[in-house]
């Protein structure tokens, strides 16, 4: 297997629109997955879940500081 660049993930266009798009639309409340791309959708359930994990993880830190 050869690689041509860096394994490193990095942010597309695309997906900085997707991410500004998830965030105006949590919001005003309005993830409404049946008005979604499919495209649309998946990237929202991956910063959702991305969103919880990162809120969770969150409140274990500030647990762990306080100790």
């Amino acid at each position: 297997m050869v690689l041509f660049e860096c394994p490193k993930s990095y942010i597309t266009a695309e997906s900085e629109c997707l991410t500004e798009e998830y965030l105006v639309r949590r919001r005003l409340g309005g993830l409404q997955f049946s008005e979604l791309t499919a495209r649309q959708a998946e990237a929202f359930l991956i910063l959702e879940k991305a969103l919880l994990t990162e809120m969770k993880n969150g409140q274990q830190d500030r647990r762990a500081v306080a100790r």
